[in-house]
């Protein structure tokens, strides 16, 4: 029987998620992922999982893979050294970029800023000129080109070229010549054309997102090579699909040519995974928070949803992609607590102790106090993890929190609480950040926890912030796996069209999305997916005429031709008030139209739990001794793998299983539903 296999790559370790075509139990695993050649730790993970479910590799018909090799290229700076052509007169378009003030009290001064991916000693001109509507100003002079072409490949060692032209969104027919011309040069290098990767206005997103393309390409091309070339020698005959960053799939020659859309596939496996198994549970609106070892991810989802945006920020880089809104923040198990002696006030992060040394208490070098140092002093971890393969020292914990503690004059618990308050205070700042902020209401949504760490914060942050219940999967550690297992081909094509309300017609813009939505369909048909498993969603992006930047509206074919562009004017006003809080009577401006297709496959089955009473007395592995708010509590010590539904676990309590933990505090309640999830709420007056 053929089996579908979902891999998520991390900076410590893979994690892997099997299930078959009829839909049978999940089986899952954890194994230490392999920085210097990823691949092979994904290979170790395979055999792992297979093992676990007592198969041979050779049974596994797809695998869904997310991965950041083309994220660490772009935050590290060890992508390919990349040419640029654009239009006489732009050499400059990407060190012009955009302003941007970086932080409070002259940030701005400090900032030492990130070289873009291609240099203006490796830029060339092409004496051209296209209109805004696309028409032949200045011919191409292909005389000049092959001139500078020639004169830059003997100067630069390129290895990779992008083509970003002015207008070319209008009319690509010079990009497609100069490609051409490339070629006929040479053959072997690989081109990006930004009017393929992104066809719309704003030179400089266009040309900084077509150059990220190839900046990342050849370093994803060869660990994708070397992937596909592992699976060959293991006998595995599995088509591979990567995630895309708005929760996407497209096939592994797609990710080779347009590495960019794949650039944070590795946090939006995670909430396409929380989605999933809270609809299932019934719950439609969430807030997501993904605590792994270094960093933290939050995303927010209306309507079982998540929200998309058209761009995201790559470190100091805003890049024009589909990609799910998720923020992050550099606060997670491995972070490092210190107090400056400057301001002798403590600080969590964003420094890092990772995999290597790792925390204190995994006794692998590393001796700074982490917060997971800091939660095993105050006895949230029990001191086995991964099903007993990591054992934990709570005696090097303590000597590393102990450095807090004499820094801050307090005792060993009170500065170990110091620093999880601290990490939580961080974490739910980033919850503000896709929720309050964007005019949301926390309190209308519930928490959903998952990563190694996210589990262990998560009843604290939902203290604070009023998010009930807080919803702990089983498998937390894991979700970003079965994330990548549930999702589909998914691909957005647009056009950029610029034109008041009042100039264009409900019939002129529904045929340009009917004809975009044909695109969609062919696209899909091209990946494999039958006709009754495609979906398309249409798009308008709309402003006020004159202003900076637009909102995306939903667009349904059939209500825009009975209802027309005034009631897309009335919901972009009310999109616009809810974010901004006002909103103006003046004339509405589309600029891009846009049409999503995207799959609907039949996702695996959750196994259900057998039906058990509120004691939850036969789960109960013993106890041990918190400290919380001050003095110590007595809390019980539950294997979740023992739970049936209806149970219910009063707090103070911990419960373990092979990937994550979770911390129920006292006060606080936990219900585990028919799917194994942990629903905690605070008890009754509380």
């Amino acid at each position: 029987m053929p089996y579908r296999l979902g891999v998520d790559v991390g900076g410590t370790f893979t994690d892997l998620v099997l299930t078959d075509d009829a839909n049978g139990p999940l089986y899952r695993a954890k194994t230490s992922s392999t920085p210097a050649d990823q691949s092979r730790g994904v290979l170790e993970g395979i055999e792992k999982v297979c093992r676990v479910a007592g198969i041979t590799p050779n049974q596994i018909a797809e695998i869904r893979h997310g991965t950041t090799v083309g994220l660490n290229t772009v935050l590290t700076g060890t992508g390919a050294t990349v040419g640029l052509i654009t239009t006489k007169g732009f050499r400059y378009v990407l060190r012009v970029a955009r302003s941007r003030t970086p932080g409070p009290l002259a940030g701005w001064i400090t900032m030492i800023p990130q070289d873009p991916p291609a240099l203006v000693e490796n830029t060339i001109e092409a004496d051209e000129r296209m209109s805004a509507q696309g028409e032949v100003i200045r011919p191409l002079d292909e005389v000049q080109l092959w001139e500078d072409l020639q004169r830059l490949l003997k100067r630069s060692k390129i290895e990779a070229i992008t083509v970003s032209l002015i207008n070319s969104y209008a009319n690509p027919a010079h990009e497609i010549r100069i490609r051409d011309i490339i070629r006929d040069l040479a053959p072997d290098l690989p081109v990006t054309l930004s009017s393929e990767v992104l066809p719309e206005f704003r030179e400089y997103e266009r040309t900084l997102t077509a150059s990220l393309n190839a900046y990342v390409a050849p370093q994803v091309g060869r660990y994708l090579d070397s992937l596909r070339s592992r699976l060959q020698e293991r006998g595995v005959p599995a088509r591979v699909s990567l995630l895309r960053s708005d929760g996407g799939l497209m096939t592994l020659e797609a990710a080779k040519e347009r590495p960019v859309n794949a650039l944070v596939s590795g946090p939006v496996g995670g909430v396409a995974g929380a989605l999933f198994v809270c609809r299932m549970a019934g719950y439609q609106n969430i807030l997501t928070i993904d605590v792994g070892g270094t960093s933290t991810d939050v995303a927010l989802c209306i309507n079982g949803e998540p929200d998309i945006g058209r761009q995201t920020e790559i470190g100091q880089f805003t890049v024009r992609i589909p990609a799910m809104e998720v923020r992050t923040v550099g606060a997670g198990g491995g972070s490092i607590a210190h107090v400056p002696e400057l301001t002798k006030a403590l600080r969590v992060g964003p420094q890092s102790a990772g995999a290597d040394p790792g925390p204190a208490c995994y006794l692998k070098g590393g001796t700074e106090p982490t917060v997971t140092d800091a939660n095993l002093v105050l006895g949230y971890l029990t001191p086995k993890l991964i099903g007993g393969e990591i054992t934990l020292d709570i005696d090097a914990a303590r000597r590393a929190v102990q450095k807090i503690a004499d820094a801050l004059g307090l005792d060993l618990y009170r500065a170990a609480e110091g620093i999880i308050n601290v990490v939580n205070e961080n974490m739910l700042g980033a919850l503000r950040l896709v929720s309050v902020q964007r005019g949301y209401d926390p309190r209308d949504f519930a928490l959903v926890a998952f990563g190694g760490a996210g589990p262990l914060h998560a009843n604290a942050i939902a203290k604070i912030l009023g998010s009930w219940p807080v919803i702990i999967p089983k498998g937390p550690g894991l979700l970003c796996a079965l994330g990548d297992l549930v999702t589909d081909f998914r691909n957005e094509f647009a056009r950029t069209f610029i034109r008041t309300f009042d100039q264009t017609s409900t019939a002129e813009v529904g045929r340009l999305l009917d004809e975009l939505g044909r695109n969609a369909r062919s696209w899909l048909t091209e990946q494999g997916v039958p006709a009754d498993q495609q979906q398309i969603r249409y798009q308008m992006d709309v402003r006020y005429h004159r202003q900076g930047f637009e909102l995306p509206i939903e667009v349904d074919l059939e209500a825009f031709a009975r209802e027309g562009l005034d009631d897309v004017a009335r919901r972009f006003d009310e999109a616009h008030d809810r974010l901004y809080s006002f909103k103006l009577e003046t004339v509405k401006e589309m600029v891009n139209l846009r049409a999503i297709g995207q799959s609907r496959s039949r996702p695996p089955e959750i196994p259900r739990l057998p039906v058990g009473g509120p004691d939850a007395s036969a789960a109960r592995t013993g106890e041990q001794q918190i400290y919380y708010q001050g003095q110590f509590h007595t809390a019980a010590v539950y294997d979740r793998e023992r739970f049936s539904s209806g149970n219910r676990i009063v707090g103070p309590a911990i419960v373990t299983e092979m990937d994550s933990t979770t911390l129920i505090l006292p006060g606080y309640v936990a219900d585990v539903d028919t799917y194994g999830n942990l629903l905690i709420r605070p008890v009754s007056g509380s």
